[in-house]
């Protein structure tokens, strides 16, 4: 039987130790932590478990995938519930705009907020991010190592020249909106994988198509997800340890073929398949012989970081939705603050999760009410540059910024002072090598898209998974990449 140690519990460790398990593979995985999850995790605060980590769930079928392959079903483990409100937006300087999972309600809302062709415009953007997302999902999403050559060869070029590839996210939104607001309202879906809109490519908006495709609330946040696919790898077999930190991964005849725990405890393996920041290999953070792996991530190349406040607060003037965002008029600013500059601009856009606007109390549709003066969930996130590991932003100034924009927007949230903040300095922490990088490497300028390593690593029988490297951020794509280093490791010859 074939032994495989995963190293980190994140979501693409869980799916592919699920994986492999499911394969008759001996599955050890090593979390470091108390719990599995990775990024997907609760902070309690308050006495309320918030969601510190992600909170926007898509892609289902990728999730109903893994669970079907294993003869079960998704739906049987977690709870989800489709939104119609995708998200609230409003701006400093005024305009408030919601969107729907209803495609013409979503135009209705655009046409009253700046006019009839802007509504044509935001139909024109469905049409193009979803052309965008069924040329790319084969041939560059689902592919374990894409490359330029690759894709050429695999998927037309007519499709191909549509994506756009030479072209800005932010440039390319211009041939649909005239107006600013609903460039940087598209544009933030750049955000998603850690990337300005004024540097990412083009083809990133077909993150457009995905959301539109559904998006989902789930009953006990995105840790619940983490525990779901926790308990599909043990049901397979995999055996899961936490508190486990793995100090350096041995490499004997230049092929990994174990790891050494901090306690000095060594497991060996036929191969190993880490789950962390990648840069962190390269770095020598796993041992010198591991350095081989994957290169480290220049600092200036990281991907965002953020600052968050976990709060468990009152609210005051402002309906919130289940995902509210919250816009300054200079978006170019921000990113040169952040990219260039390496601080927080002065009037930063505010992401606000509402947790119990929806979820598991009652109102699933994302825009539930909550009591006057109830406390609620919040996660409250700005954007930072990731130099976690030198010096970050001082907190207070970002903060102050924070609040000021919010109360321009008509929002005030009570009992701040008791939030659990985390910074990148924190995040670096908690995902060594990251710089406190939430997304990995940033994908930007043409070649961006394919700077990420893929599922096998420059050292033999180390493999890689996780949200940095392809196909990407977030937890769908980290998901996937578990199943795609499993699948590569699968069909590699026993050492």
């Amino acid at each position: 039987m074939r032994s495989v140690l995963v190293v980190g519990g994140g979501m693409g460790g869980l799916a592919a130790a699920a994986d492999l398990a499911r394969q008759g593979v001996a599955v050890t995985l090593l979390e470091r932590a108390a719990t599995t999850g990775g990024k997907a995790r609760k902070v309690t605060v308050g006495g309320a478990a918030v969601d510190g980590g992600p909170t926007v769930f898509t892609m289902r079928w990728i999730f109903d995938a893994l669970f079907d392959d294993a003869g079960r079903r998704f739906a049987d483990h977690v709870v989800i519930h489709p939104a119609d409100l995708l998200a609230r937006h409003a701006w400093r300087a005024g305009g408030r705009l919601d969107l729907f999972a209803d495609i013409e309600a979503s135009v209705d809302a655009i046409g009253a907020f700046a006019g009839p062709a802007e509504a044509a415009g935001y139909r024109a953007l469905v049409a193009r991010s979803a052309d965008i997302y069924r040329t790319l999902e084969k041939p560059f999403i689902a592919s374990q190592q894409p490359s330029m050559l690759g894709l050429a060869r695999r998927a037309p070029l007519a499709a191909l020249w549509r994506t756009a590839p030479f072209r800005t996210m932010w440039g390319a939104l211009g041939d649909h909106f005239r107006d600013p607001r609903l460039r940087q309202l598209f544009g933030r879906y750049a955000t998603y994988t850690g990337c300005s809109p004024f540097a990412a490519p083009a083809t990133l908006m077909l993150i457009a198509h995905v959301e539109q495709e559904g998006v989902w609330l789930v009953e006990g946040g995105m840790a619940r997800v983490a525990a779901a696919i926790a308990g599909l790898a043990t049901a397979q077999g995999a055996t899961v340890r936490t508190g486990a930190h793995v100090a350096e991964i041995l490499v004997r005849r230049g092929r990994a073929h174990g790891v050494r725990l901090a306690s000095g405890e060594e497991l060996t393996a036929d191969a190993v398949l880490f789950n962390g920041d990648v840069s962190a290999l390269g770095q020598g953070l796993l041992g010198e012989a591991a350095r081989i792996a994957a290169p480290a991530t220049p600092p200036a190349a990281r991907s965002l970081s953020a600052f968050t406040w976990c709060a468990h607060a009152p609210t005051r003037g402002f309906p919130l939705a289940y995902h509210n965002v919250f816009f300054a008029e200079d978006y170019a600013a921000e990113f040169a603050a952040i990219f260039r500059h390496r601080r927080v601009t002065e009037a930063p856009t505010v992401y606000v999760c509402a947790q119990d606007r929806g979820d598991d109390r009652g109102d699933h549709r994302g825009h539930a009410e909550v009591p006057a003066g109830a406390p609620e969930r919040l996660l409250l996130l700005v954007n930072a540059p990731a130099d976690g590991d030198r010096a970050e932003p001082a907190p207070g100034p970002v903060r102050d910024a924070m609040v000021a924009l919010l109360a321009r927007c008509g929002l005030s949230v009570e009992g701040l002072d008791t939030a659990v903040r985390t910074g990148p300095e924190g995040f670096h922490a908690l995902f060594p090598g990251s710089g406190g990088a939430l997304y990995g490497r940033a994908g930007h300028g043409m070649m961006g898209s394919f700077a990420r390593p893929g599922s096998q690593s420059r050292l033999p029988g180390l493999y890689l998974a996780g949200g940095s490297v392809h196909p990407g951020a977030g937890v769908p794509m980290a998901v996937m990449s578990g199943r795609l280093a499993a699948a590569a490791l699968l069909a590699a010859p026993a050492a």
